[in-house]
Formats: C-alpha cells, sequence, structure tokens
C-alpha cells in the first residue's frame, strides 16, 4: 500500500467518523427541541394512573375550628377579635410571629403605624380597636428578670 491508499483510508475513516458525530448531534438536537416543546412525549406511561386516586372526604375541611381555646391552623388563643387578627395579620407574616411579639397597647399601635410607613400596610380602620384590643388581652406584656427561671430539672446528688 502506497502513501497516497494510506492517506485516502485515513481520510475515509475521518470521514465516516464525522458523519456518524454530525448525525448523533443532530438526533440530541431533535430530541432535546420535542422534549422542550412536549415533555409528555416521552413518558411512556398510559392512560390510566397506577395509584388509586382518594377523593376528599371532607373531614379537615373547618379551617377556623377551635379546640381547647386555641386555633388551630394559626395556635392565636380564641377570644373576641380573633378573626380580625387572623384575616389581618397572617397575610404577611405566620402567626407565631404576632404571638411571640407581647406589647401594650402604644407599642402595638406603633408597630402599626411602623408597617404602615414603611411595609405598605393598608388602613386597618375600625379594625385596627379591635385588632389591637384583642393582641393586648391575648397577649399582655411579661415582666421579665435576666432570665426565665428554671423548671423541670433533675437534680442528682453530687459525689465526693
Amino acid at each position: 500500500m502506497n502513501k497516497q491508499d494510506k492517506f485516502r483510508q485515513q481520510v475515509k475513516s475521518f470521514y465516516s467518523v464525522l458523519v456518524i458525530s454530525f448525525a448523533l448531534v443532530l438526533l440530541i438536537g431533535v430530541l432535546g427541541i420535542t422534549y422542550m416543546m412536549d415533555p409528555s412525549a416521552f413518558s411512556f406511561k398510559g392512560d390510566t394512573p397506577n395509584s388509586e386516586i382518594i377523593g376528599n372526604t371532607g373531614e379537615d375541611e373547618d379551617w377556623d375550628k377551635i379546640e381547647n381555646g386555641i386555633h388551630l391552623r394559626t395556635g392565636f388563643k380564641d377570644g373576641e377579635g380573633l378573626m380580625t387578627v387572623v384575616n389581618n395579620c397572617t397575610n404577611c407574616h405566620s402567626a407565631q410571629l404576632v404571638i411571640q411579639n407581647r406589647m401594650n397597647e402604644e407599642r402595638w399601635i406603633e408597630i402599626i403605624r411602623w408597617m404602615q410607613k414603611t411595609q405598605n400596610l393598608w388602613d386597618l380602620g375600625p379594625n385596627e380597636k379591635i385588632i389591637v384590643n384583642y393582641l393586648v388581652t391575648n397577649y399582655p406584656t411579661k415582666s421579665k428578670g435576666r432570665r426565665e427561671a428554671l423548671t423541670n430539672i433533675e437534680w442528682y446528688p453530687l459525689e465526693e
């Protein structure tokens, strides 16, 4: 085999590899575009689901249920103005944030004004008094010392 035949053989094999590579890239491109257009085209599932469909029985639909004086969905204490507080306060943040911030009437009003000024809280109108009264009544300020007293401690005797 002379040099020209050897060179032609190498060119033919390189050409074959190039054609196969181009065909693979083209195939992957077509499959990728098809998947982007319709991902369900690659799901090989039948029309019927493999799992059983369970309907809603309606037992858990009471969102405003109160047990032992606690509103179950939010954790707020039951009292006059509860639903006003739920409807106005839990739109923006969790009920736990409201519960943990125990303040007096002046401080709650100051916080409401701050939220209206900086956080785009809407004008509460007559609901403001209901909300503040509920919060002051059910979550009054706690007077704490440096730290809360230790409770539920299991003491043990020190051995010498």
